[in-house]
C-alpha cells in the first residue's frame, strides 16, 4: 500500500543529505514530490492541500539536530502530520459501553467485503475483547447472503441467528435482538443488505433498522480499491446515516491506498478497522501512528509482534527452546517452523510490516516464490515417516526417491530441502549453552540504543 509515496520520500531523503537545516528553498522541492505522490495515491485534493500547508509550516526552520539529515527531519514532520490527518479528534476505539447486548450495524456497497468483515469483527471481539457474539443477516435480496454469513460465523466460532428471505429485515433484526437478550450475548452484529449504489429504497430500509435498533456503533464497510470513490461513498452514507466509524477493506490488494488518508478528514468519521488479508484474522484495529509509519516505509514492528503472539504456540516454542539447548533440532521441528511462518501470513505479510530498507532487499516476485517454496517444503516433509523426520541420516537414495514421488517433486528438491535443513541445524547448534542467546541479547540492546523512534524527536 502507498509504495509510490514511500519510494518518493526515500528519494527525497537522499537528495537532502549534507544540508544543515530545512529552508524554504530545499523544502519546496520535497513538498512537490510529496504532493505528486499523494495525488497519485488518490488522496482527496482538499486533504493534500491541508496536509502540505501543515508540513510546510512545521518544517520550515526546524533545526536538524544530532546525526539527523534534513531529509530525516522532514520525514519526522511528515509522519506526525500524516498521523494527525488520519487520527482526528474522535476516538477510533470501538464503543461497547452500553447495556448488553451492544448492537453493531454494518452498512456498505455490494462487493466491499461487508459480510466477511462481520465474521472478522466477530472473531476480533471474541479474541481481543472476550465477548460473546451473535451475528444475524438482514440481507434478504442477495442470493445466498444469509448462508454466507452462517458459514463465516461457523469459521470464527460465533453464534449465528437463522433467518430466511421470506422474512422482513426489521422482523429479523428484532427477533435476533430478543434472542440475544434472553441468552446473554454481549454483542450483536447486524449485517444489512449491500447495494450497488446509493439506492433510496434500501437506504430507507437501513434508516428504519437504525431507528428501531438504536445501535451503539454504525460501521460503514468500504473497499480501499475504490480509491477516491470510497471516500465519496462513505460521505454519502454518512449524510443518510449517523455513522460512527469506517472499516476499510482490501488494503492488501492492488490499491493506491489514498482512502486511508482521506476518509477521516472528508467524512468526519474515524477509521476504526482495516482489512489486511482475506483470512478471518485479517482485521486490524486502526492506529494512525502505526499507519503513518507504514506509509513512510518505517514498518510496523508492533503489528509483527502482535501477529507472532497470536499465532505462535507458546508451549511448542518452549519445548523447542529446551530441545535446542540440548543440541537437538530435527525435520519435525523444521516443519513446525515452516507452519508458523504460514500461519503468520507468509513472507509477503511479514515483509509488509518491516521497514522498507529491509523489505526492499527482497522483490515481490521472490517473496511470492518463497511462499510457494515453503508449501512445497512442507509437502516434502509430510511425505516422510515420523522416524525419517526424527532421524534425517536415514534418508538415502531409495528413501529420497519415495519421498519425492509422494510429494510430486524431483529428487533434487528433496536434496535441496535437506541442505537447507542442515544449515538451519548448524545455526541452531549455536544456541547450545546460551552462546547465541547472549549474542542476540547484545544485538537487541544495541538496536534499542539506536531505535528509529529517536529519529523523530525534536
Amino acid at each position: 500500500m502507498l509504495e509510490n509515496l514511500t519510494d518518493r520520500l526515500s528519494r527525497v531523503v537522499k537528495t537532502m543529505r549534507g544540508q544543515a537545516r530545512l529552508t524554504e528553498a530545499n523544502t519546496a522541492e520535497m513538498l512537490r514530490e510529496i504532493r505528486l505522490a499523494l495525488l497519485e495515491a488518490d488522496v482527496a485534493l482538499p486533504v493534500v492541500k491541508s496536509l502540505l500547508e501543515q508540513i510546510k509550516f512545521k518544517a520550515l526552520g526546524e533545526e536538524v539536530v544530532g546525526s539527523l539529515s534534513p531529509g530525516q527531519a522532514l520525514v519526522g514532520v511528515v509522519q506526525r502530520e500524516l498521523a494527525a490527518v488520519m487520527e482526528g479528534e474522535q476516538s477510533g476505539e470501538l464503543n461497547l459501553a452500553t447495556q448488553p447486548p451492544a448492537i453493531i450495524l454494518m452498512a456498505g456497497l455490494q462487493g466491499a467485503g461487508k459480510t466477511t468483515s462481520v465474521g472478522k469483527l466477530a472473531k476480533w471481539l471474541q479474541e481481543k475483547k472476550k465477548k460473546k457474539v451473535l451475528t444475524v443477516s438482514c440481507d434478504v435480496y442477495r442470493p445466498a447472503a444469509i448462508e454466507q454469513l452462517e458459514t463465516v460465523s461457523k469459521q470464527v466460532g460465533a453464534e449465528f441467528f437463522p433467518s430466511n428471505i421470506q422474512q422482513k429485515p426489521l422482523d429479523i433484526a428484532n427477533a435476533a435482538l430478543d434472542w440475544a437478550k434472553r441468552h446473554y450475548f454481549d454483542v450483536v452484529i447486524v449485517d444489512t443488505a449491500g447495494r450497488l449504489g446509493i439506492d433510496e429504497e434500501l437506504m430507507q430500509e437501513i434508516k428504519t433498522l437504525h431507528a428501531s435498533l438504536n445501535p451503539i456503533e454504525t460501521l460503514f464497510v468500504v473497499d480501499a480499491m475504490l480509491g477516491q470513490d470510497a471516500v465519496n461513498t462513505a460521505k454519502a452514507f454518512h449524510e443518510a446515516l449517523p455513522l460512527t466509524g469506517v472499516i476499510l477493506t482490501k488494503l492488501d490488494g492492488d490499491s493506491r491506498g489514498g482512502a486511508a488518508l482521506s476518509v477521516r478528514q472528508v467524512t468526519g468519521v474515524p477509521l476504526k478497522f482495516i482489512g489486511v488479508a482475506e483470512k478471518m484474522d485479517g482485521l486490524e484495529a486502526f492506529d494512525a501512528q502505526r499507519m503513518a509509519n507504514r506509509i513512510l516505509g518505517m514498518g510496523d514492528i508492533l503489528a509483527l509482534v502482535e501477529q507472532a503472539q497470536q499465532h505462535v504456540d507458546v508451549a511448542k516454542a518452549e519445548k523447542l527452546a529446551s530441545k535446542i539447548s540440548k543440541g537437538g533440532f530435527d525435520l519435525e521441528d523444521f516443519r513446525d517452523q515452516l507452519m508458523q511462518m504460514q500461519k503468520m501470513g507468509g513472507m509477503a505479510s511479514l515483509m509488509d510490516k518491516l521497514p522498507s530498507q529491509v523489505a526492499q532487499a527482497a522483490s515481490k516476485a521472490n517473496l511470492s516464490n518463497a511462499d510457494k517454496q515453503t508449501k512445497r517444503m512442507r509437502g516434502i516433509i509430510d511425505s516422510m515417516t515420523p522416524r525419517e523426520r526424527s532421524k534425517p541420516e536415514l534418508l538415502k537414495a531409495s528413501r529420497k526417491r519415495r519421498i519425492a514421488a509422494g510429494a510430486g517433486v524431483e529428487v533434487q528438491e528433496v536434496n535441496r530441502l535437506l541442505a537447507q535443513f542442515e544449515q538451519m541445524q548448524t545455526m541452531m547448534k549455536q544456541f547450545k549453552g546460551g552462546k547465541m542467546a547472549r549474542t542476540m541479547a547484545a544485538m537487541a540492546a544495541k538496536g534499542a540504543a539506536k531505535g528509529i523512534g529517536g529519529l523523530f524527536k525534536k
